[in-house]
């Protein structure tokens, strides 16, 4: 049981690093064609963007089947799990919180929230297929900190 845990777990982390080459190599580059839509604005709910959603979806669904079907090859449902359980954090933070595409009310104010906001933020200020930065989707270097304001000396005296 450790080792299933380990192994959602070990996938859900290894995928922000998945999704980060995917953002800036596939989508950023020869599958710009999808991804376009997503940096510009569009009609409509659904964007060809969510083309990705599906495929990564798809690859989750393979695995957890596989892993179900092959007895030799049950660690395979585990790894699709942690696939399935980023999917879902992405999901929430990406199309809910961050682009609004569900209208749900969540508090934003925290450091990390507002680091990982920022840097998706500055990700769309490009609408081109070259030149954007902040590539991850969970995770974001300290760089994307706000500064904290410094309470007045009276206040803290």
């Amino acid at each position: 049981m450790l080792l299933n845990v380990a192994l959602v777990i070990g996938t859900f982390l290894f995928m922000e690093g998945v999704a980060w080459f995917t953002h800036k190599y596939v989508m950023h580059g020869f599958l710009w064609s999808w991804h376009r839509d997503h940096h510009n604005h569009h009609k409509g709910f659904f964007e060809r963007n969510d083309l990705f959603a599906v495929v990564f979806a798809g690859t989750a669904i393979s695995l957890i089947v596989a892993g179900v079907e092959l007895p030799d090859y049950r660690y395979l449902a585990w790894i699709g799990a942690g696939v399935t359980l980023y999917g879902v954090f992405y999901f929430v933070f990406h199309d809910v919180i961050v682009h609004r595409r569900a209208r749900l009310n969540v508090n934003t104010n925290g450091r990390y929230m507002q680091r990982i906001m920022r840097a998706h933020y500055i990700h769309h200020k490009v609408h081109t297929k070259e030149g954007a930065e902040a590539f991850g989707f969970l995770y974001a270097p300290k760089k994307y900190d706000r500064p904290v304001k410094e309470k007045a000396k009276s206040e803290t005296a």
